[in-house]
């Protein structure tokens, strides 16, 4: 299984005090997949405004940011398990729907074969 995070978006604030492009808040998406199965989550994280040291705007990382998404709030272990799980659903479905026993199986008949007629 292949799991993997993006940050999707991005929401800054023009100037904050003497900073500009203070990002503020973080869209993330959370991707799974395992053969032709998948699985998704996302969400949104918010920050608050730096305290310390600053990466300028065009400097950011996305690996950086999704480190600050896990440091505010986004349990990637818990988001991951439920990835794993929607994946997991689909291979091995915890409910399924049979026909219902009562009423005949439906029988798909064959194409009919197409006879074109001779041309006079």
């Amino acid at each position: 299984m292949n799991i993997s995070w993006i940050i999707e978006r991005l929401l800054v604030k023009p100037t904050e005090g003497s900073l500009t492009d203070v990002v503020i808040t973080a869209d993330w998406r959370c991707n799974g997949t395992d053969g032709q199965y998948s699985g998704t989550c996302y969400g949104s994280a918010s920050f608050a405004p730096p305290s310390g040291s600053f990466t300028p705007y065009p400097d950011l990382t996305e690996a950086q940011v999704l480190g600050w998404c896990y440091a505010n709030g986004v349990d990637k272990t818990s988001i991951e398990a439920n990835v794993t799980a929607q994946i997991n659903d689909q291979i091995n479905p915890p409910v399924i729907a049979p026909p219902l026993p009562w009423l005949p199986p439906v029988v798909v008949a064959p194409p009919a074969p197409v006879i074109e007629a001779p041309v006079a």
